[in-house]
């Protein structure tokens, strides 16, 4: 029956009598059913055997991805594969019914899992090994930029290590957008004329006060009133060095020297050369991958530094580059390594931490002041230092990183004291044990998590889940589709509901639930802690008079206390199944996707941009790492630093 299927009176064997080509066939079907959303290496089906191929992936690619569904179906009894069963409802799917059983589109599915059923010999053999060669690559070309612009933080840091200036200019720049989760992706990086001009107005600034009151930062290397040409000379080529992060080239020399030459006091003439370096985009970009062998020692040192420690290269590092000694695994380690123990590196972790774990989400929040009278200003930020305390400890006390998720503990002071129940330590962010029975556990039982994903007046499901996906899983979850109501029902005196009773239109509106199932009930699993992340056991609902007599300020209010569900799970994900933050956090420890998004999270931030199929060979090696390192951080960067200037080879193809 499964092979003699008809539609309008044709077989699908005369339909396909040349053979289905997936690509023209039952790829489009895929595509238009919207598989690639969760299917992907970033999708929230990661963790299955089904990965898509790249978006503009070649014919080759796609056919090789169409015969490696091979994994999905049973030979001998096709009507039970997966790959017909799943997309079309008939068993558990977590996205949902995505083709109509009885369409033309379950037609050609079913066409495609009989032709899969005729693989055989080397064809088999490659098809069985797909997921392999996606893990190496192979056909897949990085999107490394030879050039990115300078943070808003690292420009900062650039000029006080250039000039000495601590003046943090780039807080009058136009704010930067997040994208993919960070500040600094490359594709977010383009010159407004605002930012244009606020480069300009910035560079005028500094060049006037780095020769203030004379020469006091020694950046001339002559003393008299009127530099001579070789005075001028050795000034361009050393600050030029230092400002471009390379030596100048011969046409770039002459040009600042006469620049310079132009203005007969020395100290005017250099202020002027510095305010024009300081508006080229020699300065404001700085190197990143180069196929010139000539530059390859610079833009490594500038990947170093501004991975590392957030600013530009120093002297060390220049004298290294110089020599060559980069190119090199033990050179290059030996800098990794140097820079790890330079202070400015936790200045710089710092800045990650802020933006993997969004506090810039926490500093515009705002509560409703009379639910919740412990939350204020300070308490935010109190928030925030905890959670910066807890991640530094763990990355330069080289802990096992993965109890971020899975740590007993916190580092409180009197305000979040007040919140967690606990007593308050002598001396502020401080670590303090949590209570046995608390529920609490590392990130995802400080106050920091549970208040950014919270809305003003309560606990958000939907926002605490949707966060854990995106960074802690890496997994993208789709936007609401457009017009979509995403207003809950409206808790009433006559009907109170509880956030799971309220959110159950979720799950029973096709339209929603597709995503929602993925993403509510990991919410669901925390709901025993508020909008600041204080414990309740069940959910306290006042009701006041709205209205007509008896609504003034002395006027009862009425509470209803509703018994909490808190049981939650993870789809996707094995033993998934929780009721606590603490629950949870063991869960993600110990899961694959949650241990290769720590790895990823680093990557994108210091690369700039999402990571591609060519980079799956050094994520993976980089986890590895990881894993074998018992998860100290320090120990990924270096990985990830020496696997970016030195990635794995491969020369199998498929």
């Amino acid at each position: 029956m499964f092979r003699r299927i008809v539609l309008a009176g044709l077989s699908v064997s005369a339909l396909w009598a040349q053979s289905p080509n997936f690509g023209t066939g039952l790829y489009p079907v895929l595509e238009q059913a919207k598989c690639r959303i969760c299917h992907t290496a970033e999708g929230v089906a990661s963790a299955t055997r089904l990965h898509f191929p790249e978006a503009d992936a070649a014919p080759n690619q796609i056919a090789a991805f169409g015969n490696s569904l091979v994994n999905l179906i049973d030979k001998d009894h096709p009507e039970t594969s997966l790959l017909l069963r799943k997309p079309t409802g008939a068993m558990p799917h977590a996205g949902g019914e995505r083709i109509k059983r009885g369409s033309p589109e379950e037609v050609t599915l079913k066409a495609w899992v009989t032709q899969l059923t005729k693989l055989t010999g080397p064809e088999l053999a490659t098809a069985l090994r797909y997921r392999e060669f996606q893990d190496r690559g192979l056909g897949a070309k990085s999107q490394d930029a030879e050039l990115r612009r300078l943070t808003h933080s690292q420009y900062n840091h650039t000029v006080r290590d250039l000039l000495g200036d601590q003046s943090n200019p780039a807080g009058q720049f136009p704010p930067e957008d997040f994208i993919n989760g960070f500040r600094n992706q490359t594709q977010g990086q383009s010159l407004s004329p605002l930012l244009i001009e606020a480069y300009s107005a910035s560079a005028e600034k500094l060049a006037r006060s780095a020769f203030r009151g004379g020469d006091t930062h020694n950046l001339i290397p002559c003393k008299s009133a009127s530099a001579n040409a070789a005075c001028r000379a050795k000034f361009v080529r050393d600050f030029g060095l230092r400002a471009f992060r390379r030596p100048l080239d011969a046409g770039e020399q002459k040009r600042y020297e006469a620049l310079m030459a132009s203005e007969p006091d020395a100290l005017k003439g250099a202020q002027l050369a510095v305010e024009a370096m300081l508006q080229s985009p020699n300065f404001l970009f700085h190197l990143d991958v180069v196929t010139d062998a000539k530059l390859k020692p610079w833009a490594a040192a500038s990947r170093l530094a501004y991975g590392l420690v957030d600013t530009m290269p120093d002297a060390e590092l220049f004298t290294a580059a110089a020599k060559g000694e980069l190119a090199t695994r033990a050179g290059l380690e030996k800098q990794t390594r140097r820079l790890l123990a330079d202070g400015r590196a936790r200045e710089a972790l710092n800045e990650f931490t802020a933006q993997w774990l969004r506090f810039d989400r926490l500093t515009t929040s705002s509560k409703d002041r009379r639910k919740y009278p412990l939350y204020t200003r300070d308490t935010a930020s109190s928030m925030i230092e905890e959670a910066r305390t807890f991640v530094s400890d763990l990355v330069w006390n080289n802990g096992n990183f993965m109890a971020l998720f899975t740590a007993d503990y916190g580092y409180v002071n009197p305000d979040l004291a007040a919140i967690y129940n606990v007593k308050a330590p002598a001396k502020d962010f401080d670590k303090v044990p949590f209570p046995p029975g608390s529920e609490r556990a590392g990130i995802l039982g400080q106050g920091l998590f549970l208040t950014l994903t919270a809305k003003p007046d309560d606990s958000s499901p939907t926002a605490r889940g949707l966060f854990v996906r995106t960074q802690f899983l890496c997994q993208q979850v789709p936007d609401p589709p457009p017009g979509v109501n995403t207003n809950l029902p409206a808790v009433t005196e006559a009907k109170p509901q509880t956030n799971r009773d309220r959110m159950s239109e979720h799950a029973s509106n096709p339209t929603c639930a597709s995503c929602h199932k993925l993403i509510d009930p990991i919410g669901f699993g925390m709901e025993k802690f508020d909008a600041i992340g204080a414990r309740r056991d069940q959910l306290a609902l006042e009701f006041r008079g709205r209205g007509g007599e008896g609504t003034g300020r002395g006027m009862a209010a009425r509470t209803v206390k509703l018994e909490l569900n808190t049981n939650g799970d993870v789809a996707g994900l094995p033993d998934a199944r929780f009721s606590s933050p603490a629950q949870l956090g063991a869960v993600l420890a110990k899961t694959p996707q949650c241990q290769e998004c720590v790895v990823k999270q680093y990557f994108r931030y210091t690369a700039g941009r999402l990571e591609t199929l060519a980079d799956r060979p050094v994520i993976l090696k980089a986890l590895e790492d990881f894993r074998n390192s018992q998860f100290k951080f320090q120990e990924m960067i270096v990985s990830l630093t020496l696997l970016r200037e030195f990635p794995p080879t491969t020369s199998a193809r498929p």
